[in-house]
């Protein structure tokens, strides 16, 4: 065999073995020719191994060398696996890095021919310092909360390429929640980039930036730079902002041997200037693009795909035109679980007694998590499972008391307990304690950070009032009178429960927010505070907010692999307010709900199997039982066809005469309109309105379906009958 033959072999047989155990849609996303490819992948899709195996494929096949290639990441933690599978194909030498680290590879190369000689600023590792300093130059007092949320903003206009004099419009028409007044923050956005070159440091946009003007003002440079790099992979680009497409675009020069993967229903990071609008528009800003679909998900269980697919297929907006229907592939398991509890604390409790349960029969702590909406919801999952002896590991976040916000409140309230009378009540106390300390229980500051140190403070009042609620202490064994809970009680009690969150852990379940979750899976999944208000958060005032608050839940059901439990509190403390369960969470067919963990005649939580239930109008998913039963919301309109109405109603009155019973017996009034609106032709469909089960469709079913098909009254029930 002649040695050009003996390569060829080779070659195709080492290729082959890259594309053994892909499946077709894989497959064609590895084999798919060279130019723009478009890689919608869904979560436990095997995208890594996609991409990876695509680079690996074209590399041993001779079609590009590996240090010709360039895979940006959004985490490091990406950018090393991908290194990783790269290696262990065969494939060493491709240059995987986040956008950050690959512009600030190049711009320190290229900084001696760029600066003339003058050495490179320094890179500024947070905004915080320097944006309180400009907020101080224009009169303004911001705190760190207020600072982070300053250099937020400030972030969002420069990854939007928004300079100052512009940020207001821009706020403006991007409907910002912004923490002061827009042309407030335009102020300190203008300071801040005063200050920041008059001291001679840059941040990290401005390192982007300079990446950017370096290919584009310096033709040498750009030369260089796109001869070294001839192959581009973007993983997660549904998440890119502006100011990274630009760079990319700039890196490409005009070519378009390209690969993006991304997943649409996973974007939930607009509020940092992501945006997925580069991912819908690929097909036509690259014309004659290979677009691949994967969908068959190899990480979760049938159910738990069906629920993901069943909270998605409800989304609106530009992003739900790449919505991706999964198809589980692992053996089928448990059903997902949704449960209601009275109050925050019992819900709680019933998670951590489920964790206990969980981890005693086998399952590794570690793959055990805990997700909710916003960090300040954390602590009464550390309290619970710390009572219950099961460790925990915060994710992307510090533990409860070890947040600045709330070890000054603690020095607060100690100091308070020299000055407010003993007998006040508990929580008004501690309302008037952290006023030192600025918090006011008025609405919360505009602002995530300001906000979430609110909240935090905020969650310390509904820790008062719980504690006050549980543990009042009687005068004497013969006294009627109680005497409650003071200051200092609940102070020791703080200080109790600090300790005792503090333990380090090195291997523990896992309690996270949904967005810090994201990329992250385990083997078993607690969502939990889904309830209106909390998910989506009472912030989300518009369509676009709210749709990624959808988004947000679909991210959490997907990071379950095989178990799944879905919560809420109709209240947030005992005997408070009555809460609505989230929009977006799926319909249970029947009803109940579990009582509070260690409360009196306690009983578990029923399991429920989920349903969704959504308007066969708007596509909503119903949660009223009304609305259920009509099939659509209240509020879109009717389709109802009054002449089969009336027979339906004629029809009742005289079954129910039959029967000396209440014409609701037989069928309710909302059935009858639902039955008029939706006008079933077949079993099935009619089983399928609520209010109609076996039983009934026994009874009735043979009467109503000739109704609909246009019977008269008298042909099925004989006024004589009656």
């Amino acid at each position: 065999m002649e040695l050009r033959q003996f390569l060829a072999v080779v070659v195709h047989s080492t290729s082959e073995r890259v594309l053994g155990g892909l499946d077709p849609e894989q497959r064609a996303a590895v084999t798919a020719p060279a130019g723009p490819v478009c890689v919608l992948a869904g979560a436990g899709t095997g995208k890594t191994r996609a991409v990876t195996s695509r680079i690996a494929h074209r590399s041993l096949r001779g079609e590009i060398s590996p240090r010709h290639v360039l895979a940006v990441t959004f985490t490091a933690r990406a950018a090393a696996e991908m290194r990783s599978r790269l290696t262990a194909l065969g494939v060493p030498g491709v240059q995987a890095r986040t956008f950050h680290a690959a512009a600030l590879r190049q711009v320190r190369y290229f900084a001696p021919r760029l600066l003339a000689g003058r050495a490179m600023p320094e890179l500024l590792d947070s905004k915080v310092r320097l944006v309180t300093l400009a907020a101080t130059r224009v009169g303004l007092r911001a705190d760190r909360a207020a600072a982070r949320d300053l250099a937020g903003e400030i972030e969002w206009a420069k990854s939007s390429l928004v300079e100052p004099g512009e940020y207001v419009v821009a706020a403006a028409k991007a409907l910002r929640d912004t923490p002061h007044e827009p042309a407030r923050v335009a102020e300190v956005f203008a300071a801040y980039e005063k200050l920041k070159r008059s001291g001679g440091v840059i941040d990290f946009e401005d390192m982007l930036r300079a990446a950017v003007w370096g290919i584009e003002e310096h033709p040498d440079v750009a030369e260089q730079i796109r001869a070294q790099y001839r192959h581009f992979v973007v993983d997660e680009y549904q998440d890119v902002n502006p100011l990274q497409q630009r760079l990319l675009e700039v890196w490409l020069g005009g070519r378009d041997d390209l690969t993006v993967v991304g997943d649409a229903s996973q974007t939930i990071y607009s509020f940092t200037g992501a945006t997925s609008a580069y991912l819908i528009d690929f097909p036509r800003r690259h014309r004659g693009a290979t677009v691949v679909r994967l969908v068959r998900d190899y990480r979760s269980t049938p159910q738990v795909v069906g629920l993901a697919n069943a909270v998605i297929s409800q989304a609106r907006g530009a992003e739900a035109r790449l919505r991706l229907e999964l198809v589980g592939q692992r053996p089928p398991g448990p059903e997902p679980e949704l449960r209601i509890f009275t109050d925050e604390p019992a819900e709680a409790a019933a998670v951590a007694a489920r964790c206990r349960a969980l981890v005693d029969a086998g399952t590794p702590a570690r793959e055990i998590a805990v997700l909710f909406r916003t960090n300040a919801q954390s602590e009464a999952y550390e309290k619970a499972l710390t009572e219950v002896g099961v460790p925990y590991v915060v994710q992307g976040a510090e533990r409860f008391f070890e947040r600045a916000e709330v070890r000054q409140a603690m020095v607060a309230l100690r100091a308070a307990t020299r000055s407010i009378p003993a007998r006040t009540p508990l929580p008004a106390a501690v309302v008037e304690a952290l006023a030192a300390v600025g918090w006011t229980p008025d609405a919360p500051p505009a602002g995530g950070a300001a906000r979430e140190q609110w909240e935090a403070l905020a969650a310390l009042v509904q820790l008062a009032g719980d504690y006050a609620g549980s543990q009042l202490l009687p005068i004497g064994e013969a006294a009627t009178v109680e005497r409650p809970v003071s200051l200092a009680d609940f102070t020791d009690e703080l200080a109790r429960r600090a300790a005792a969150q503090h333990v380090p852990t090195v291997d523990g379940v896992t309690l996270a927010s949904l967005h810090s979750a994201k990329g992250l899976e385990w083997d078993a999944v607690f969502l939990v505070g889904l309830a209106e208000g909390t998910l989506p958060t009472s912030y989300a005032r518009t369509p676009g907010q709210v749709e990624e608050e959808r988004r947000l839940l679909y991210v959490g059901v997907t990071r379950a692999r095989e178990w799944l439990w879905l919560s809420y509190a109709s209240a947030r403390s005992p005997g408070g307010r009555a809460r609505r369960p989230s929009r977006f969470l799926p319909q249970l067919d029947r009803s109940g709900g579990g009582e509070r963990a260690g409360g009196p005649a306690r009983r578990p939580a029923e399991r429920r199997r989920v349903q969704v239930v959504s308007c066969r109008v708007c596509g909503a998913t119903l949660l009223a039982g009304g609305d259920r039963k009509l099939g659509r919301c209240l509020t879109c309109p009717s389709d109802i066809d009054d002449e089969l109405h009336e027979r339906l109603r004629e029809w009742r009155q005289r079954v129910a005469g039959a029967q000396r019973v209440p014409g609701y017996v037989v069928f309710t009034d909302a059935t009858l309109v639902a039955l008029a609106e939706r006008r079933p032709t077949r079993a099935e469909e009619l089983i399928a309105i609520a209010g109609i089960g076996p039983r009934k469709l026994g009874l009735y079913g043979e009467a109503v379906l000739a109704l609909v098909g246009g019977a008269a009254v008298d042909e099925i029930c004989p006024q004589k009958s009656f």
